[in-house]
């Protein structure tokens, strides 16, 4: 089969096209001949070497296909299965782990799907959403599975309330999505016009371009009638955390899900203790998590957006094209029939 590997130091230029032996299901476990991936900005991380990872790491946490074999005593799939991988495939239920978690992350800190053939535990993986193709559901395992947590899961979200979303990725137009659907308000931000544009389409409430508007938390708190949003789903990190709590009411939600501005930073301790601020680190979700979306997602048809997608020898281009910025939802990564 083929599978890519990165090389170290990591790169873009050490991705690499390898032939592999097909893998056997042992115990537990299933194969699955993979259909798509989609990327996300930790297996961006991973292949520029921003990530460290063992040499010959093959990449890729999310992946979408068919079980082709399964081993003894598996009795969640049979052969014939459509199913998607999960982001943590040790967290199951319940409360994060660290060790659970971090230990076996595909793509990172074990063999990721950046394969024909993939095989891991049969609770690795769950069904895939009536009526997905392969691609679209290969980018629910990282992007969508956050946002659902960040809003329905740690946020509580009802309807009525605001959320607040940033930028055109995979994460803020799911969580757009989802708030949509169950009946919240959405103000979203970009610095692009024609993306912001995009977002009204798909049923953002307000409009605000960063860029045009420094102080785009205080402006999207005027937006509000109780003084702030109830929500931010906030990707960018520290040098986003001032404007997020600026958009907050008191006692509003602030999900933490991304890194874009720096791994570390000032917090503005007051700001978030004089509006007594709930901020919540997230990392993607557990099993149960993803059963529960996929549930929803059927409920709502709601379906990703898929900018573009690139054959799976194409792989470094498809992350020279993310690192471009000019995508508007998800990058997939097709392998062919």
């Amino acid at each position: 089969m083929k599978a890519i590997r990165l090389r170290k130091p990591g790169g873009l230029d050490k991705l690499e096209l390898t032939e592999a032996e097909t893998p056997q299901p042992g115990p537990g476990e299933i194969r699955v001949r993979a259909r798509a991936s989609s990327l996300n900005f930790h297996d961006y991380l991973v292949a520029a070497g921003a990530a460290p990872t063992e040499d010959g790491r093959i990449p890729m946490s999310d992946v979408a296909g068919e079980v082709e074999a399964v081993g003894d005593g598996v009795t969640l799939f049979a052969p014939g299965d459509r199913v998607m991988s999960t982001f943590f495939p040790l967290w199951h239920s319940g409360r994060p782990v660290h060790a659970k978690c971090w230990a076996n992350i595909p793509g990172d800190t074990a063999q990721g799907y950046a394969a024909e053939q993939v095989c891991n535990a049969e609770t690795a993986f769950t069904r895939i959403p009536e009526g997905y193709s392969f691609e679209e559901a290969a980018t629910l395992p990282c992007a969508a599975v956050t946002a659902w947590r960040a809003l329905f899961v740690e946020g509580r979200l009802q309807p009525g309330e605001t959320v607040l979303v940033q930028g055109t990725g995979g994460v803020s137009i799911f969580a757009l999505q989802l708030a949509k659907a169950a009946g919240a308000k959405v103000i979203a931000t970009s610095s692009s016009n024609e993306k912001l544009e995009r977002l009204r389409a798909l049923g953002a409430d307000h409009l605000i371009n960063y860029r045009d508007t420094p102080e785009w938390g205080k402006a999207a708190a005027a937006l509000c009638p109780a003084g702030g949003v109830d929500h931010v789903v906030d990707v960018g990190g520290p040098g986003n955390l001032a404007q997020s709590f600026a958009a907050c009411r008191d006692a509003g939600h602030v999900a933490l899900i991304g890194v874009l501005t720096g791994m570390s930073g000032d917090i503005p301790t007051a700001s978030m203790m004089v509006k007594q601020i709930r901020l919540k680190g997230i990392t993607v979700g557990s099993r149960e998590q993803q059963l529960d979306m996929v549930a929803a997602l059927e409920a709502t048809g709601i379906k990703p957006i898929i900018d573009r997608s690139f054959p799976l020898e194409q792989i470094a281009d498809a992350f020279r094209y993310q690192e471009s910025q000019k995508h508007f939802g998800k990058i997939c990564l097709s392998y062919g029939d």
